[in-house]
């Protein structure tokens, strides 16, 4: 933990955020979030300590984001904490329209870093199975999601590299593939790549996401 994080003019905001402490223990709080930029800001009067480099959700009305720790400081309150945090790659920031005219500006992906695939944020129902065997499906909903993969919600993510098998709909059709655990946020949630679906149906899957989402066109937003 660090002596104290800089404290600079701005916006202050409140926020909803969650995950797992440093106790492994599942949070939720509100908090004050301050010194805002396109893809940073300073989460004050934290009840619960956190690591840097922990996952953690933020929430600013509809919106979410998964953002990362980079630092963490003494809240200046008795028991209290803050932490800088830092979006995610791929995360829209939720609390662009509080950022002040004068913060810097988040620099747009190029090139070979922009995705193959846009991220869309739906919550799209899925069913999911631990190849590994013994658990039952279990119906739940992606809250971002792709022709290449999805993000799930849960307080309990599996661990990395868990092979799982997943299915879907696009309109009347089940589709069912295998896909791989490649992040796993303790309290948050956990990102799974499809590792064998067709590229075809990966488009196709693609375009359908595209038309359900309202906001993509007005964003300019391509495959």
């Amino acid at each position: 933990m660090t002596d104290g994080l800089e404290q600079e003019s701005g916006g202050t905001i409140l926020v909803r955020i969650w995950g797992m402490d440093a106790g492994g223990r599942a949070f939720f709080q509100n908090v004050r979030a301050q010194n805002l930029t396109a893809e940073d800001a300073l989460l004050c009067g934290l009840d619960y300590e956190l690591k840097i480099n922990d996952v953690i959700g933020v929430q600013l009305e509809e919106k979410k984001a998964r953002v990362r720790v980079r630092d963490v400081a003494e809240g200046g309150v008795p028991r209290k904490i803050q932490v800088m945090v830092q979006l995610l790659e791929g995360q829209s920031c939720p609390w662009q329209e509080a950022v002040p005219a004068n913060a810097p500006r988040k620099a747009e992906p190029s090139g070979s870093n922009r995705r193959r695939f846009a991220r869309h944020k739906l919550r799209y129902p899925v069913e999911l199975r631990d190849e590994r065997g013994g658990s039952a499906h279990m119906q739940t909903g992606a809250t971002d999601i792709s022709g290449r993969g999805c993000y799930i919600e849960t307080l309990v993510p599996l661990p990395l590299g868990t092979i799982v098998g997943i299915s879907f709909w696009i309109d009347s059709e089940k589709i069912s593939t295998t896909g791989v655990v490649r992040a796993s946020d303790p309290g948050v949630g956990m990102g799974i790549e499809f590792t064998r679906l067709d590229p075809l149906i990966q488009r196709r899957f693609q375009e359908f996401l595209q038309k359900m989402d309202p906001g993509f066109a007005s964003s300019g937003g391509t495959p």
